[in-house]
């Protein structure tokens, strides 16, 4: 079992803070992170595009190299943050057809794609998946043709059975899921539950832990915050990796993090040092 990194964990360093957070310390390059990675030893790394600052065949080529240098396994995530909108943007499905070309670039294998959003998510979910799955049937052709997986995330939009649905609608070994633990809690559906459902469909990972904050309204998305894994958040981490390894899953467990919680003192960095550690002794805890 593989350990990573998604390079959204550093989303304030790249510029991008939410109106409840403060600013970064220090501003981060795309190569920053890739440095980071390395320092850190992981194994692979989920590279989100809206923090790639070029997407011309010599950068690519350039990124490529540095990645084959360090033995990094790689996913191109493309679609934050609100990705096809549910199905209602044209515009959105042509940028993520050229994406695949970045994908393939790279030597990425799977590429993390975004249906919906919290944006959409409370409006009817029947139209959505009706379009999504047609999209995704168009989708999936380009894909192939690459040699690209793509995994759909459940993006705080859907719940597994809706995620199952459109995978079956689309019924193409092209599309599959980047399960994101955390996300399935914000939505109330359990994540072990939703493994077990979704096992034979996972092609890539945002592994979260959470924890409830205090004084946060219970409607707001990040009322479940993130904590370092193993940090006494409410996921079962463990579980959800020994049902990917009874199942031979061959991606790597990807630490997300996109709202540390307070405790933490907004030092994401740490906490992604501490969850690569727990994260690898997860990896040594299943593979017995």
């Amino acid at each position: 079992m593989k350990v990573g990194i998604d390079s959204y964990c550093y989303h304030r360093f790249f510029g991008e803070v939410y109106d409840e957070q403060v600013p970064p310390p220090k501003e981060m390059t795309f190569e920053d992170f890739i440095q980071r990675a390395k320092e850190l030893e992981v194994d692979g790394v989920s590279l989100e595009s809206c923090f790639i600052p070029r997407f011309d065949s010599g950068y690519l080529s350039e990124v490529k190299g540095m990645l084959d240098e360090f033995g990094l396994d790689r996913v191109f995530a493309w679609g934050h943050p609100d990705g096809l909108e549910g199905g209602k943007n044209e515009k959105m499905f042509d940028e993520m057809i050229e994406m695949i070309d970045h994908a393939q670039a790279i030597d990425a294998k799977v590429m993390r794609v975004v249906g919906s959003s919290l944006m959409f998510r409370f409006e009817p979910h029947e139209p959505q998946i009706e379009r999504l799955s047609r999209i995704f049937s168009e989708a999936v052709k380009v894909a192939e043709k690459a040699g690209v997986r793509m995994a759909v995330e459940n993006h705080l939009d859907f719940n597994s059975d809706e995620i199952l649905r459109i995978l079956q609608n689309v019924d193409s070994p092209y599309l599959g899921i980047n399960f994101d633990t955390g996300n399935f809690v914000r939505v109330l559906d359990d994540p072990i539950q939703a493994m077990e459902k979704l096992v034979d469909h996972v092609y890539a990972t945002h592994i979260k832990d959470l924890k409830i904050q205090q004084g946060v309204p219970v409607n707001a998305w990040y009322f479940f915050s993130c904590t370092p894994i193993g940090g006494g958040g409410i996921v079962d981490n463990q579980k959800l990796a020994q049902t990917l390894e009874d199942n031979g899953y061959e991606g790597f467990l990807a630490v997300e993090i996109d709202f540390l919680h307070p405790d933490y003192n907004n030092d994401e960095d740490s906490a992604v040092a501490d969850s690569i550690k727990e994260l690898r002794r997860i990896a040594r805890a299943v593979e017995k």
